[in-house]
């Protein structure tokens, strides 16, 4: 998890250009170069390119494209490299999911072009520490930074008269409004589990604290804390109330944030990347829709961040891994960083990237990280990836039987400890 020092490090990848260009071709490249990443939907065509360019400033490199849906990658890249038949570079996200992989043998580190590039002056130093660096080596290269947040369709805001709450009480009276104007206040598409992690991660943030939720995370403090029942029990009295559209778990994501596009629904949980989806949609960022950061709680637990960085890696077993590597610089040239963003709705990690460039509220979020303290990776980024999934199922479960989470946190902490322990070997 990102920590303090992330503030002033992000702070200069918004204000600052460096004018630092990358050596983006090797006249010595030969042979096939296999690539594989998780935006074979939305944002493929971004990546698509990025590649395509790298192949025509190489051209003694063969490719064929492998873009995956995002949710069979997370199946479908530990199998090859369970199989040690792995792609030479591939998309992964930073965090406990590298880390796993790491401690599984399964990447090589890039120390050599990390430092032959001068790369460790293009990136803040806590993305460096926290986010690309695994027992001690560097690993990885950040393409994306994004932001979780409360994206909302303004025309109904000013329609209900509802006013952009900054309080978990005003949130609340929102959530009122819209339900009195028989328009549920909040969509969650949760069949794929995943977003319904960004209500437990904010509740518990806003409430608990980021100090309290790091403990959770590395297995120190239990799901039948206090702390966890408190932040399911404001969690059930918003899914109680009728706020949510009916049956969450039969959405993706995409379908929420849609849902929340027609008109079908006020706001949505959900990180930057709905603002490409949004754009891809001609919707106008700030002018159709826009943004509010998760309400305050409590007011004396401090403020903190949360979003997932996209980063690239090579195998240990590339057959290329002189063209992986070669490809891991050629994506911290700043321009294919900020095409990135403006393309997919994310952040760039990048130093060198022309802020400039972002809409008012892509730049609006930037201060909002700027602003807070904390930084911290989304829930399935932050725990162990074996209870990530103990929690991700959880959460939809929730969604169905709102009801019985409290037998279901005593569920969720047994299975939890006992994959704990294992992992200390115990």
């Amino acid at each position: 998890m990102l920590n303090k020092r992330l503030i002033t490090a992000l702070l200069l990848v918004f204000v600052t250009a460096l004018l630092v260009t990358p050596a983006l071709a090797q006249d010595d490249l030969m042979g096939d170069f296999t690539v594989s990443h998780y935006f074979g939907g939305f944002g493929g065509e971004y990546i698509d390119e990025i590649v395509d360019g790298f192949i025509a400033a190489n051209p003694g490199l063969m490719h064929a494209a492998s873009p995956v849906d995002h949710e069979q990658f997370k199946t479908s890249i530990l199998v090859q490299l369970a199989g040690n038949n792995p792609p030479d570079t591939f998309s992964y996200w930073a965090g406990a999911l590298i880390q796993s992989i790491v401690d599984g043998e399964r990447l090589q580190p890039i120390n050599d072009i990390w430092e032959g590039n001068d790369l460790g002056s293009q990136f803040p130093q806590a993305i460096i520490d926290n986010a690309l660096t695994y027992n001690g080596d560097i690993y990885a290269v950040p393409l994306t930074l994004h932001w979780v947040g409360m994206f909302y369709n303004t025309a109904l805001f000013e329609e209900v008269g509802a006013m952009v709450p900054t309080t978990w009480d005003e949130l609340v009276d929102v959530a009122e409004q819209f339900k009195m104007a028989d328009i549920p206040a909040f969509a969650l598409g949760s069949i794929n589990r995943w977003p319904g992690q960004f209500w437990f991660d904010m509740i518990l943030l806003r409430s608990a604290g980021n100090d309290y939720r790091n403990e959770l995370m590395s297995g120190n403090a239990s799901y039948t804390d206090p702390e966890v029942l408190r932040a399911y029990s404001l969690w059930k009295e918003l899914v109680d109330a009728g706020y949510f559209v009916p049956d969450a778990n039969a959405y993706d994501w995409d379908e929420a944030a849609n849902q929340v596009a027609n008109g079908e629904a006020a706001m949505t949980l959900m990180g930057t990347w709905i603002g490409g989806l949004y754009a891809g949609n001609d919707m106008v960022a700030g002018e159709d829709f826009d943004y509010f950061s998760f309400p305050t709680i409590d007011e004396d637990v401090p403020r903190a961040s949360l979003g997932p960085i996209d980063t690239f890696v090579v195998s240990a077993g590339a057959a290329n891994p002189d063209a992986a590597k070669a490809f891991l610089v050629h994506l911290t040239d700043p321009e294919i960083q900020l095409k990135f963003a403006l393309g997919a709705g994310n952040l760039a990690p990048s130093l060198a990237v022309d802020t400039s460039n972002y809409n008012d509220v892509v730049a609006r979020i930037a201060a909002e990280i700027a602003a807070d303290p904390a930084f911290a990776f989304n829930y399935d980024l932050a725990t162990l990836p074996a209870v990530a999934q103990i929690g991700l199922d959880s959460f939809q479960e929730f969604m169905a039987n709102p009801g019985d989470y409290e037998a279901m946190l005593g569920r969720v902490q047994e299975a939890a400890a006992a994959e704990f322990a294992a992992a200390m070997g115990g």
